[in-house]
């Protein structure tokens, strides 16, 4: 067999050997890389619009392309959406026809009965139809908002839908839904809204941070008080409420599931309205769930995380209203070409909550209609 190390002494036993006269004749200049004779594949031009591939660039006269390059991959700082005030907010109708019997064959894991859910931000939006989806589910719940008064409106509309739809059912059969103020960014009101609703309903086995909201402002305009507020809410009012509820779950040595409300726009760049403190916000959420999930893996507490895509809440659809060409630009953008609607999270939320998932913690399950695998 060859063997390289005797070919390399073999080598330099050759150089050793070289006459003197034969060393001198070897030239003294440099060693000099010869040119490549490739062809080239095709003769490039110098006016850009005549190339089909540079005319879609920048590089080419404005318009060569038809509308302006990149234009609907980019933000724009013109689109400026506050988050409205209370007296402005559109209620958010409860579902129809979900709480009633239904002889479907499913699994009985998906089931939240003798459980008791916690949702903040739940009087209105996403929060109230998860929160409407945990009751037909089995499960007892404790809206916390921002918004008393709307908080109990809203678990007196989800009593009478659940009445309406379960017609002769007992007094003792019926959930138990209430309602509890809390400022989700201030700990000492997190701390209280969590002793009143352990004084009502005596444990809490489940958590949904769904208390959140998005403002559109370019970055170098965006006030930054309201850039403060934001994060309180999405950021530290999640990270406030999970602690809270996992040091109960604690200290009952009991098990429990932990459901964080992120976003699509905690993995992608939304585009045309400019929204950065909130992906950031809400790419803090995902990676928070994904933390708290492996810390808390070994006291049977699972954490994960939801992230919606575009969803038509009653704030959404007057957004759109207002603003009319933003809904073809978002509609375009998503493969299942509509958006979502609330009632898209029920399932989801559920899954995550019931013992359907109870091998599922540190995940993240997007609802967005295919949007951020394009």
């Amino acid at each position: 067999m060859f063997k390289p190390t005797v070919a390399r002494n073999s080598f330099k036993a050759l150089n050793t050997a070289r006459p003197a006269a034969f060393a001198a004749s070897r030239p003294a200049a440099a060693f000099t890389r010869p040119l490549s004779y490739t062809p080239a594949l095709h003769k490039k031009s110098n006016d850009p619009s005549k190339d089909p591939i540079e005319a879609a660039t920048t590089r080419a006269p404005e318009g060569a392309s038809g509308e302006h390059e990149g234009q609907f991959a980019r933000t724009d700082e013109s689109v400026h959406i506050e988050y409205p005030p209370d007296s402005e907010m559109p209620a958010q109708p409860v579902v129809q026809g979900r709480g009633g019997k239904h002889f479907k064959r499913t699994l009985a894991q998906f089931s939240l009965e003798k459980k008791v859910s916690m949702v903040t931000g739940g009087a209105r939006g996403l929060g109230l139809v998860m929160g409407q989806g945990l009751v037909a589910s089995g499960s007892d719940l404790a809206i916390v908002d921002l918004n008393r008064d709307e908080a109990v409106t809203a678990a007196q509309s989800l009593i009478d839908q659940f009445r309406k739809e379960n017609p002769g059912i007992e007094d003792t059969d019926m959930p138990t839904v209430t309602a509890h103020y809390a400022d989700v960014a201030n700990p000492d009101s997190v701390n209280a809204a969590l002793t009143e609703v352990l004084e009502k309903h005596g444990q809490i086995d489940n958590l949904v941070t769904s208390a959140g909201f998005t403002e559109n402002f370019d970055a170098i305009n965006y006030p930054f008080d309201r850039m403060q507020k934001l994060w309180g809410v999405n950021v530290d009012g999640t990270y406030l409420f999970a602690i809270g509820v996992a040091k109960h779950l604690m200290e009952r040595k009991a098990p429990g599931s932990i459901v964080m409300i992120g976003s699509m726009s905690g993995a992608i760049v939304n585009v045309p309205q400019p929204q950065a403190p909130y992906n950031a916000a809400k790419a803090a959420v995902r990676h928070l769930a994904a933390s708290l999930a492996v810390e808390w893996a070994g006291h049977d507490i699972r954490v994960n995380c939801i992230s919606p895509g575009y969803m038509l809440t009653a704030l959404t659809r007057k957004i759109l209203d207002e603003n009319p060409q933003l809904r073809d630009k978002w509609t375009s953008l998503i493969p299942a070409g509509k958006m979502g609607t609330p009632e898209d999270l029920m399932g989801a939320v559920t899954f995550l909550l019931s013992d359907a998932s109870k091998y599922i913690t540190g995940a993240e399950l997007r609802v967005d209609g295919g949007y951020t695998v394009t």
